[in-house]
C-alpha cells in the first residue's frame, strides 16, 4: 500500500479527486485519520493487472523501449499515410544538448529514427501546461539542427577531392503529443498540422506535427474501426482491462498487453513504476487544489465585492428617490404659498370663504390660519 503525502480534511477528498478518478481507482483509497488529519492510501496493485501508460514510467516501459519497438512501429504506422509507413526504428539520444550554455536543452520520452533518415518524436503530456505548442516547435528544432551536424561528419570523412558544403537536404521530422487534456473546447481527437501557404496548400511537406487529445477519444470496444482507434483505446483505457480484449488479440497488441503487466515488472522496475504513479497523482492533485482555493478566495472576493457595489448602488438609488421626492415637496409647498397668498387678496377685497376655497382648493381651516 502507497500513502501518499497529502494531508487534507476529510470534505477535501471529494472536491480533489471526485472528478479526477475512475471508480475503480477510487475503490482503491482509503482515508486515514492521525492527529486530526486525514491522509488518503491508494492500494497499488489492488484489482490492477496492468500499468498506467500515463505514467512516464508506463508509457517509455510499452513504447520507448528495445523490447517495445514493434509497438511504436505499429502505433506510428496507425498515424502516418499509406506511403510514409515506417519499417524499423533507431532509439536517439533523449536528451539533445544546446547549442550555447545559456540555452535550454530537449529532453524527450521518446526520440528515435527510422530507415528512410526520418526523425519521431514522441511526448506525452499528461496536464495542460503555457505554451505546449510552442515547446514542441523548440524540441522539433533539434533534429533538424543534428542533421547539419551529421552532415559536417560525414563531409568531414570524404575524401579531399570530393569535399563540398551540406545543400540543406532535410529528412522528414515527426513531432507526436499524446495528450491527457484538450485543447479549449476541442472535439477533435486527432491533429494533423502541416505548413500551408495562403491556399490551404501544403508548403512543407517534411514537418509534421501531429496531437492526440486522449479525453476526446470515446469510442467503445465495439465501435473500434481503424488500427488508430485500437491504439487510442488501449492507451486510455488499459490500466482499468483485467485481460485482453478479443478485438485486441493479435502479435502487436498481445505484445503490449504482455509489457504492461504489473506482473512481469522486476522488483526494480515496480518501484520506479510506483514512483512515477505518486507523481502523477501529485500532479493531479496541486491544479485541482489550487483550483479550489481560487475559487474559495473568489467566493469571498466576490461576496465582498458585492457588498460594496450593492451599498454604493443603494446610495446612489437613495439620492437620486431624495431628489425626486424633495423635488415634489417643494412644488407642492411652493403651490400651497402661492394659494395662502391668494386666499390673503382674495379675504381682504371681501369675498366669501367658500368662494376662495374652491378657487384655490385650500381647506377651511387653511383659510382660517392664513
Amino acid at each position: 500500500m502507497l500513502c501518499l503525502g497529502w494531508a487534507f480534511h476529510g470534505w477535501m477528498w471529494q472536491k480533489i479527486y471526485g472528478k479526477t478518478l475512475n471508480s475503480r481507482l477510487e475503490s482503491q483509497l482509503s482515508i486515514y485519520t492521525l492527529g486530526g488529519r486525514a491522509f488518503v492510501c491508494y492500494a497499488t496493485g489492488m484489482n490492477t493487472t496492468y500499468i498506467n501508460p500515463f505514467t512516464d514510467f508506463g508509457f517509455k516501459k510499452i513504447f520507448g523501449e528495445e523490447a517495445s519497438k514493434p509497438h511504436l512501429i505499429d502505433f506510428l504506422n496507425s498515424l502516418l499515410p499509406p506511403d510514409n509507413q515506417v519499417k524499423d526504428l533507431t532509439f536517439q539520444n533523449l536528451e539533445q544538448l544546446p547549442r550555447g550554455e545559456n540555452d535550454r536543452k530537449a529532453v524527450y520520452d521518446i526520440y528515435c529514427q527510422g530507415l528512410d533518415g526520418e526523425f519521431f518524436i514522441v511526448e506525452l503530456q499528461k496536464l495542460k501546461q503555457n505554451f505546449f505548442k510552442d515547446r514542441t516547435l523548440f524540441y522539433a528544432t533539434f533534429p533538424i539542427q543534428e542533421q547539419a551536424r551529421i552532415a559536417r561528419e560525414v563531409l568531414s570523412y570524404e575524401q579531399e577531392a570530393q569535399k563540398g558544403e551540406w545543400d540543406f537536404k532535410l529528412a522528414p521530422v515527426y513531432c507526436i503529443g499524446v495528450l491527457g487534456f484538450t485543447f479549449g473546447d476541442s472535439k477533435e481527437v486527432v491533429h494533423y498540422v502541416k505548413l500551408k501557404d495562403q491556399n490551404n496548400a501544403v508548403f512543407y511537406d517534411k514537418f509534421s506535427l501531429i496531437y492526440l487529445e486522449i479525453p476526446n477519444f470515446n469510442k467503445s470496444l465495439e465501435q473500434l474501426e481503424t488500427r488508430l482507434d485500437k491504439w487510442l483505446y488501449f492507451i486510455k483505457n488499459l490500466e482499468d482491462l483485467q485481460s485482453i480484449p478479443k478485438l485486441l488479440k493479435d502479435k502487436v497488441f498481445i505484445g503490449a498487453f504482455e509489457t504492461a503487466k504489473l506482473a512481469n515488472l522486476e522488483p526494480k522496475e515496480r518501484a520506479s513504476y510506483e514512483q512515477s504513479l505518486k507523481i502523477l497523482r501529485d500532479n493531479y492533485a496541486t491544479p485541482k487544489t489550487t483550483v479550489e482555493d481560487a475559487r474559495a478566495e473568489g467566493r469571498k472576493a466576490g461576496i465582498v465585492e458585492g457588498e460594496t457595489r450593492g451599498r454604493e448602488a443603494g446610495k446612489t438609488e437613495g439620492r437620486e428617490a431624495g431628489i425626486v421626492e424633495g423635488e415634489t415637496r417643494g412644488r407642492e409647498a411652493g403651490i400651497r404659498e402661492a394659494n395662502l397668498k391668494i386666499a390673503q387678496n382674495l379675504k381682504a377685497a371681501g369675498m366669501s370663504i367658500a368662494q376662495i376655497q374652491a378657487m384655490t382648493g385650500l381647506s377651511a381651516e387653511e383659510l382660517e390660519n392664513s
